[in-house]
């Protein structure tokens, strides 16, 4: 799943002072109706599975016909943006995560989605595109990082397997007991980065930013403590940087090769590990106050220049919610649904390794929201993980890592 598309703010607030109340006062057609749809979801593979899913929307709908535009990832933020900032933006369009749903909400681009099936959508998901009790968007997709584990490796150290009520402190335990460094065997692998630290602060009841937005907030007590709990890990539970920590797919091959005990990543490696004789589970990742997980979503929005907002709305319900939708992705492994029935999703709890792959669902129960500033995102994450490395590297203290990403992070926000 693709993370870092971000929407330019200016050109989307161009586009918000051209066309405010635009789509309220637009009457829902009586006769045909063609929308199109720009996504860059089904880009790569799954373009047969959208065409699916738009032929079955069609058949229900005979009357509202979807004209679709796939782009690459690459090349989809660029085309929106142009989209915007022309006013000719799709009647429907994806969008990449709630980082990318807040400047668009906020700058007008959305069009109000009214009366919404909420029951159908889990409820942490559809929140993560709401916005003051009403939503400008919907999920469609959702991936998220659980904690992996070697059963082999556990049960030859004589240690209970992780369970949905472990902490930090369960997990450094455990760690501990099943760290072998004279066999090459290590008890846990996190990666020292922001994606890990902006989760680990929510799972010690701490936050990235303040209440406002506009300033850093994670150099306290409790945002050192989250640090630690990553940088810590190094040379202890977890190889260093210099045996190779950090580096592409470090941390799954070593878990692939029966010499991980733990590792925190996402559900998209399962392929992977499908081939690994080790005897594998998962299970939600443990938290510290609370327990928290970085969940990644696709979203899909109405623009707010819609000429047929009612069958735009229509076509963006199916797409997230409909039987045929959910079919289609469990049956491509494209993804997963983002619907709250779990009794349609049995066929995905089934499919064999992980044994536990309800925990994929349990960890979407409570998100760690990601913080959004702008067009300054790529900076401020480079700014946290260069510092928690050089923390981890033993450069810095951590007190001192902190520090210094809250000033360069203070600069970026304030332009």
């Amino acid at each position: 799943m693709n993370r870092k598309l971000m929407v330019a703010l200016g050109l989307a607030g161009a586009f918000a002072l051209a066309v405010t109340g635009c789509a309220s006062a637009t009457p829902k057609s009586n006769g045909p109706v063609t929308i199109t749809y720009s996504n860059f979801i089904s880009n790569g593979g799954n373009e047969k599975n959208l065409d699916k899913i738009v032929a079955a929307f069609e058949k229900k709908n005979p009357n509202i016909t979807v004209t679709v535009k796939t782009l690459p990832y690459d090349s989809y933020g660029t085309a929106l943006q142009t989209d915007l900032a022309a006013g000719t933006p799709a009647d429907v369009f994806d969008i990449n995560g709630p980082s990318s749903y807040g400047p668009l909400q906020a700058n007008g681009v959305l069009a109000e989605l009214k009366d919404v099936p909420a029951a159908k959508f889990n409820k942490a998901l559809l929140d993560s595109y709401a916005t003051a009790g009403k939503q400008y968007a919907l999920p469609t997709s959702f991936s998220d990082v659980v904690l992996y584990y070697n059963k082999d490796l556990f049960d030859k150290a004589g240690v209970k397997y992780p369970t949905s009520s472990w902490t930090w402190k369960d997990e450094t335990a455990a760690a501990q007991k099943l760290t072998n460094k004279a066999a090459g065997v290590w008890g846990d692998h996190q990666p020292v980065t922001y994606n890990e630290y902006y989760k680990a602060l929510v799972q010690n009841g701490a936050s990235f930013l303040s209440k406002n937005g506009k300033k850093a907030a994670f150099s306290t007590p409790a945002g050192i403590e989250a640090a630690k709990w990553l940088v810590d890990k190094s040379g202890t539970t977890m190889p260093t940087i210099a045996d190779g920590q950090g580096t592409a797919d470090f941390d799954t091959n070593l878990f692939k090769a029966g010499k991980l005990a733990m590792l925190h990543t996402g559900i998209w490696v399962f392929g992977s590990f499908a081939d690994t004789p080790a005897n594998w589970d998962i299970a939600v990742e443990p938290g510290n106050t609370t327990t928290a997980s970085a969940v990644f979503s696709n979203g899909i929005g109405v623009s707010a220049t819609s000429k047929h907002p009612v069958e735009a709305q229509k076509w963006a319900e199916f797409m997230s919610s409909s039987d045929e939708e959910v079919s289609v992705r469990l049956d491509a492994g494209w993804e997963l649904p983002t619907i709250s029935d779990t009794a349609k999703l049995d066929s995905y709890l089934t499919k064999g390794k992980p044994a536990n792959r309800q925990a994929v669902f349990d960890a979407a129960k409570k998100i760690a929201p990601a913080p959004s500033i702008g067009d300054n995102q790529s900076a401020m994450q480079d700014a946290i993980t260069g510092e928690l490395v050089e923390a981890q590297a033993g450069r810095e203290t951590v007190e001192q890592a902190l520090t210094n990403a809250e000033k360069k992070i203070n600069a970026l926000l304030a332009g």
